[in-house]
């Protein structure tokens, strides 16, 4: 079943405190005309005309929870870099007490997105792999941050800042906080004693298999979320919404009708909204459902975006 409304109020004065552990970067975006073709080669001449940084992947997740009220904090590693230094600031700016450990031999993430007319063009991206001595000092910081926290989200974006993630879900559990982890890659074993795991529709076909019809995907589902030894499975399925695995429900809850200008970010969006609304004591079935409509606002935004308080309860 579904609730019809809000049966609570997103206030500013929020207690609930939640830790964001993963990957970072930071998403650039180049602004600009298209009025020529070059002579150099058949590809279009953008002519740059505003540029904007913003902060992506668990940086984002961060984001998105403070956006709803949360007190956050975010774990990480940075390069020693303009980029590294460009994320500390805007984390700085969003009020996120972000811990983002410096590697010399790292070179902060960077995606660089070039924007026509509303379009994208290009993306380009910029990326290495941090050294295993600043994850083992990551990996520290976390056990004595972890019992501070009502809530965990592990951020994998299959870079490498979650080297440890089996040991941090142990630690986690074992503090007595539940696990919120948006997944990648195709070994999901990594991720077992979690309470909840998010991925999408590709990302959970990459570790099943393909099916032909809802049954076969109940099924996998199924048998995945009990294999893991998680409470719930959320996965994201687009255009067909989302639909929740519990050990007593499957709730589908039907995608949000708007016109979609850009998903990329939505699935921080869905991780951020669930654990907020999980730390208030909001149920599986209620937070995934308010997690499912704010997706809905964020995929009608242009790049990694956030979604506030005010838009939530006005579209609930």
């Amino acid at each position: 079943m579904q609730s019809e409304e809000l049966n609570f109020s997103l206030d500013d004065d929020t207690h609930v405190k939640i830790l964001v552990v993963g990957d970072v970067m930071l998403d650039r975006y180049w602004f600009g005309d298209v009025n020529r073709i070059s002579p150099e080669a058949p590809v279009p001449v953008v002519r740059v005309s505003r540029t904007e940084e913003r902060p992506g992947g668990a940086a984002n997740v961060a984001r998105n929870a403070a956006a709803l009220g949360a007190r956050m904090s975010l774990l990480s590693v940075v390069g020693h870099d303009e980029a590294g230094d460009s994320l500390r600031r805007l984390m700085a700016e969003g009020g996120i007490d972000a811990s983002l450990h410096e590697d010399e031999a790292f070179d902060t993430i960077v995606k660089l997105r070039v924007i026509s007319r509303q379009q994208q063009l290009l993306r380009i991206d910029f990326e290495t792999a941090p050294s295993h001595e600043v994850l083992a000092a990551k990996l520290a910081e976390f056990a004595e941050r972890v019992s501070d926290c009502d809530v965990v989200i592990l951020s994998d974006y299959g870079k490498g800042g979650l080297a440890h993630i089996g040991e941090m879900i142990r630690l986690a559990r074992a503090a007595g906080k539940p696990v919120l982890v948006d997944p990648k890659g195709d070994d999901f074993s990594k991720y077992a004693g979690a309470t909840v795991i998010t991925p999408n529709r590709a990302e959970l076909r990459q570790v099943v298999g393909g099916w032909s019809s809802e049954e076969a995907l109940i099924a996998k589902s199924r048998q995945l979320r009990e294999s893991l030894g998680i409470e719930a499975l959320l996965v994201t399925r687009s255009e067909e919404g989302m639909t929740l695995f519990t050990a007593d429900d499957i709730v589908t809850h039907k995608a949000q009708v708007r016109e979609v200008f850009d998903v990329s970010g939505a699935g921080d969006t869905v991780i951020a909204t669930l654990a907020v609304m999980r730390a208030r004591g909001i149920d599986w079935v209620e937070a995934s459902r308010i997690a499912n409509v704010a997706a809905g606002i964020v995929v009608g935004k242009l790049g990694t975006a956030v979604v506030t308080r005010e838009e939530l309860v006005a579209a609930l």
